[in-house]
């Protein structure tokens, strides 16, 4: 069991150094990937992944960094049949937020156009229904001239249901919660718990349990005791992070940031409190510099922590030990 990182950025900007969000998890040859950011597709054909053993999808939230290059699994890797080229093997499950329900208010007061405002908040099936209808043309001419498959139909979108009485919504977004499941097969159990994302509803973070051990992603999240709970014992810990020392912007951006993310020089802390016995930074975002220096932040990660630190590259991968 391992994880490998196709993409360590933390936030939209394109950069050269890093790729968008993404992690995939292989348990006995077999891949679940966990989001989908900016050059998600390429990476995993970097990382030498067959398309065909793609088993499951999970998307932590829907920030654009998060989803950059979702659709391009099934318009990309779908344009084969399984018998031509390493493609999608059939429907895959998708896993994931549902909307939100309604929106927060405009960061820092006064007022905001809203996009869509008849559908201002879809969720994950949403977004794949239109992903899908806004790129008709495409799929409907290669259907024709080559003999594609139904691009829409290889995404089995399955959004998360939150537990009965739990209270969550788009101004409650992570009230206390044990884990729970959303998806077992004859390899791995995935649970789930919502996390603090500064607005963002529903933002999950999830646990991989297999044979051989466990990998929990947080997602994006500032300081959560849901995530403590679901992490507990983890064997690797794949954990956001932002530098904010050194850096000069507004005090109210600053709050922001810290309400939605953890401080790297905070995160050991929360590996130690969950046991968990390796910490991968990924999701990287330092504010400070625009290069992330490495040894600086394997420094800061490892304080109040008594595990391994690895602060993630691209195609980097991680075994349970």
């Amino acid at each position: 069991m391992r994880v490998v990182t196709l993409g360590t950025q933390g936030g939209p900007p394109p950069t050269v150094e890093r790729a968008g969000t993404s992690s995939v998890v292989v348990v006995d040859g077999k891949n679940y990937l966990v989001d989908a950011g900016r050059a998600a597709v390429t990476q995993y054909v970097r990382a030498r992944l067959d398309f065909a053993d793609l088993s499951a999808m999970f998307i932590t939230h829907l920030h654009a960094d998060h989803v950059a290059d979702y659709f391009n699994f099934f318009l990309l890797a779908g344009n084969y049949s399984p018998e031509q080229h390493d493609a999608l093997a059939g429907p895959i499950p998708v896993y994931g937020p549902g909307g939100a329900g309604g929106l927060p208010p405009t960061f820092g007061g006064g007022t905001s156009p809203t996009t869509s405002p008849e559908d201002p908040t879809p969720g994950l099936l949403a977004l794949t229904d239109h992903s899908a209808k806004a790129l008709a043309y495409s799929t409907n001419v290669f259907m024709r001239d080559s003999a594609i498959r139904e691009t829409r139909s290889l995404a089995d979108v399955r959004e998360i249901v939150l537990p009965s009485g739990s209270g969550a919504s788009s101004t409650n977004t992570a009230p206390p919660m044990a884990p729970f499941v959303i998806m077992e097969d004859d390899r791995v159990r995935v649970s789930a718990v919502l996390v603090p994302h500064g607005p963002v509803f529903p933002a999950f973070a999830y646990r991989f349990e297999s044979d051989h051990g466990v990998i929990t992603f947080s997602g994006d999240t500032t300081y959560s005791e849901n995530l403590l709970r679901l992490a507990e014992g983890s064997d690797i810990l794949v954990h956001e992070s932002i530098n904010i020392q050194g850096w000069n912007g507004p005090a109210a951006l600053k709050d922001h940031l810290i309400e939605s993310h953890v401080e790297v020089q905070k995160v050991g802390a929360v590996a130690e409190a969950a046991a968990a016995k390796h910490l991968v930074l990924s999701h990287i975002g330092d504010l400070a510099t625009e290069v992330v220096h490495v040894p600086t932040w394997r420094r800061w990660a490892q304080q109040g922590y008594t595990g391994t630190v690895d602060i993630a590259t691209e195609l980097q991968a991680y075994r349970v030990r």
